[in-house]
């Protein structure tokens, strides 16, 4: 293509926070008719360069071009005047409003001094059908309508305000895949018709079947800009976590101690899953061995664990656990059975963090016990002593508030709280995440000490090394499937890379 087709340029594009460099003279060009998708794992700069480009953050450093003039974007109505629209993940649409009116709201066309009802419910009807082929009522409120339907308005709006940029943030996400065809059906024609998308995606899959481009972001840096048809997805997949995938072919793995006794299973599921979350799985956790999850973001291994729990209900299949079967589980019931989670995110789902690090080491062995069985203080005292001493949590005091420890301390308190209930089963996700290299190595070491004592645990982690060192057997996920297992020698970095892939080299 000609510069001439040139619609975005972002050029050197550099956004500080507090003690963060969120991009780092990054940059992007968007080309008439292109579907251009942006990959990338979690922190790697993608949803910033968005907001950047939408007016939701002004950018400190770099220029950003439209249609050959230099822009500034200050707010998200200026990105609007520009001709940039966007639809994100949640449909930010009033549900109480009707279709034509979340269309069209603050755009309302006028007669006499009010409302055009008419025209604005006849203008709605024809845009969804010509632009999107989908008819529906659009004088009924927008919550009457599946959640496809819903992302389909969205779209509408964005369409309609648009001069010839769509932004398409994780679209697919709650889609099924009848739902997702139809969208990409919707983008091939919108592309055709000359406009330009940006798609932003965890999907490997959806990445192939739509993208002319591909831009490829890790940890706020630019790795490159590709072809899709001249990347291989093992390529793609090498790009995004930092790994060259010949480089790690040719290491070798270091062998990890496993236990040569035949174990018996903890828990297997029969066609677990849930809707629109992640598809039936059928898996086995065998007593006494560390079981890993491995994957992409978006790839489905924390919503495949948080089925196990039961903080997310399942809508098919069972789960088995110590010989009992469960259509569905809860965690007051998965915690029963000897089951203990540990989060992704600590901060939102871990910690409590107006309590003391007393308060939430104790806090799932009292919620086991129920409220009217209140656990003595001196009890308390004695166990948070106990795992203050075993992960070495650095803290002048039990009483400190857990706010205040770094974030390392923090996940310690988190596995001492779990530990504390003496699990059969600890699921781990993302233990080791955004924590200093030290604790790292720390809980990398208790976790394989704890396996050695006999306890199972489910281990679920974005760095590839931790998952070769720690497990037996990893299973690993693609696009909220369950694609492959690796067990024992064939566990090592390329052949993780390769089943992600897809096989492909």
């Amino acid at each position: 293509m000609s510069d001439s087709n040139i619609v975005l340029e972002m050029k050197n594009i550099s956004k500080f926070f507090p003690g963060v460099r969120a991009l780092s003279k990054v940059d992007f060009t968007l080309r008439k008719g292109e579907i251009h998708t942006l990959m990338g794992e979690n922190g790697a700069g993608k949803s910033t360069l968005i907001k950047v480009l939408t007016g939701v953050y002004e950018v400190d450093e770099g220029t950003i071009t439209l249609r050959g003039k230099d822009i500034k974007i200050s707010s998200t109505q200026e990105a609007q005047n520009h001709g940039i629209s966007t639809v994100y993940q949640e449909v930010n649409l009033c549900p109480n409003l009707t279709v034509a009116e979340n269309i069209y709201i603050g755009r309302e066309p006028k007669k006499n001094g009010g409302i055009d009802w008419k025209k604005m419910n006849s203008d709605a009807e024809k845009l969804l059908e010509e632009r999107l082929n989908l008819k529906v009522d659009v004088k009924k409120a927008l919550n009457n309508y599946s959640v496809a339907v819903q992302q389909m308005v969205a779209i509408a709006r964005a369409v309609d305000i648009s001069q010839g940029i769509l932004i398409l943030d994780e679209p697919t996400s709650s889609l099924d895949d009848k739902e997702v065809k139809q969208l990409f059906k919707i983008m091939k024609k919108f592309r055709e018709e000359g406009m330009s998308i940006i798609f932003v995606t965890h999907f490997l899959d959806q990445v192939y079947e739509v993208s002319d481009k591909l831009t490829v972001l890790r940890n706020g840096e630019l790795v490159g800009t590709y072809d899709a048809d001249k990347l291989s997805r093992i390529e793609l997949v090498s790009k995004m976590i930092g790994k060259d995938y010949g480089e790690i072919e040719k290491s070798t793995r270091i062998k990890k101690e496993t236990s040569k006794v035949k174990r018996v299973n903890f828990i297997s599921t029969n066609k677990f899953g849930r809707s629109g979350t992640i598809s039936p799985f059928n898996i086995e956790i065998k007593k006494g061995e560390i079981l890993g999850f491995a994957g992409l973001l978006g790839s489905g291994r924390s919503e495949c664990a948080r089925a196990i729990f039961g903080i997310d209900k399942s809508t098919s299949g069972n789960i088995t656990i110590n010989g009992k079967t469960y259509s569905y589980i809860y965690p007051k019931k998965a915690i029963e059975e000897g089951l203990g989670f540990c989060p992704e995110d600590r901060k939102i789902e871990g910690i409590v963090g107006d309590l003391t690090i007393r308060e939430n080491i104790i806090l799932a062995l009292q919620a086991n016990k129920g409220v009217f069985k209140y656990l003595p203080m001196k009890k308390q005292q004695e166990i948070s002593q106990k795992y203050i001493d075993l992960l070495r949590i650095k803290t002048p005091s039990m009483e400190q508030k857990i706010n205040n420890l770094s974030g390392g301390n923090q996940q310690k308190v988190i596995l001492s709280r779990w530990l504390a209930t003496e699990p059969e089963l600890l699921i781990l996700d993302e233990p080791t995440r955004g924590i200093d290299i030290g604790a790292k190595g720390e809980i990398t070491e208790l976790i394989l000490s704890l396996a050695k004592q006999g306890m199972t645990i489910l281990f679920i982690s974005s760095e590839l090394p931790e998952v070769v060192k720690c497990c037996d057997r990893v299973i690993v996920l693609r696009d909220r499937n369950v694609i492959g297992e690796l067990v024992g020698d064939e566990i090592e970095e390329s052949n993780i890379m390769k089943t992600i892939a897809g096989g492909a080299r």
